[in-house]
C-alpha cells in the first residue's frame, strides 16, 4: 500500500537544530514514522527534553550537543551518528541563526557567524553524510542509499529588508541542494529542501506578539494563518521515506500559499 511507503521503520535520522521549533517538530515526526533520531543543537538540556519525547514514542534517540559554527565539530556529529548508531539514512539540516540588521551596518564578524552556521556547516555535513551513504555495502544495487533534506526559506527566492546575510545563506542552500542532487543522483542519494513560509515559533514570537504586525503577516497568507512547526511533519516524512525515492533536487514549499501572492519577490 502507498501508506507503507511513508514508513521509515528502522532508519536512522540526524536532525540539526532539533532542540526547538521547526527542528524539534521534524525530529518528532520522523520518530513517529519509525526512525531512530539523533539530535544536534547547542543546548544539551533542550535536546534531552526532545530525546525523552522521542523515546516515549518507542524510538531511540541520541543527543549530540555541538556548536555548528565549528565545521570540524559539525562533521564529527555525522561521524558520531554512524559510529554509535551504525548508519545514517536521513540528514535534516535545520540549524540556522538569524541577523536582523541593515546591510550597511553588517560587520565581517556577523557575516562570518551566519555563513558558518547556515551554509558552511550544512555543506560539509551533507558532504560527510553522503560519503558515509556511498560507502555502505548493505544496500542493494539501485536502491536508495539515503535522503538529505535541507531547509530553505522564502528569502531563498525573495527579498526582504534587514536580512541580507540570512538571505544570502538561504539562497546558497537552494543552489547547494540542486548541485548535490545532480552530483549524487548516480549514487541513489536524494537531496531535496523544504521551504517553510512564515511560521510562528519561539524565535519569531516577537513578530506575532504585536497584534497589528501579526495581522499584516497573516493577511498575505492565502490559507489565513501562520504556519506551526507541526505543519512540516508531512513534508519531512515524505522526503525521508521511500515514497520520494524518485524525487531529487526539489524544494517543497510549505507556506500556506504565501508565494502565490508574489510577496517579497
Amino acid at each position: 500500500m502507498v501508506t507503507d511507503k511513508l514508513r521509515i521503520d528502522g532508519k536512522v535520522a540526524l536532525v540539526t537544530g532539533g532542540s526547538q521549533g521547526l527542528g524539534r517538530a521534524m525530529a518528532v515526526a520522523l520518530a513517529e514514522a519509525g526512525a531512530d533520531v539523533a539530535l544536534c543543537a547547542r543546548s544539551r538540556e533542550r535536546l534531552c527534553a526532545v530525546a525523552d519525547e522521542i523515546r516515549g514514542l518507542g524510538r531511540g534517540a541520541l543527543v549530540l550537543p555541538a556548536d555548528l559554527s565549528d565545521v570540524d565539530a559539525a562533521v564529527r556529529v555525522v561521524d558520531d551518528v554512524v559510529h554509535r548508531l551504525g548508519r545514517l539514512d536521513v540528514l535534516v539540516t535545520s540549524a540556522a541563526t538569524q541577523l536582523r540588521k541593515p546591510a550597511l551596518e553588517v560587520t565581517p564578524e556577523e557575516w562570518d557567524r551566519l555563513v558558518a552556521v547556515n551554509l558552511r556547516s550544512v555543506y560539509f555535513m551533507c558532504q560527510r553524510a553522503a560519503q558515509h551513504m556511498i560507502a555502505r555495502e548493505d544496500v542493494p544495487a539501485g536502491a536508495s542509499r539515503g535522503k538529505i533534506i535541507n531547509i530553505a526559506s522564502l528569502t531563498s527566492v525573495g527579498a526582504w529588508p534587514d536580512v541580507s546575510v540570512y538571505a544570502t545563506t538561504k539562497g546558497g542552500i537552494l543552489q547547494m541542494t540542486r548541485a548535490f542532487a545532480l552530483e549524487w543522483a548516480r549514487y541513489h542519494i536524494c537531496v531535496n529542501a523544504i521551504g517553510p513560509g512564515t511560521f510562528h515559533t519561539e524565535l519569531t514570537d516577537a513578530l506575532y506578539s504585536d497584534p497589528e504586525r501579526a495581522q499584516r503577516i497573516v493577511s498575505r497568507i492565502p490559507l489565513g494563518r501562520a504556519g506551526l512547526p507541526e505543519d512540516l511533519a508531512g513534508a519531512v516524512v515524505y522526503l525521508a521515506s521511500p515514497a520520494s525515492d524518485y524525487v531529487t533536487g526539489q524544494v517543497l514549499w510549505v507556506d500556506g500559499g504565501f508565494m502565490l501572492m508574489g510577496a517579497g519577490l
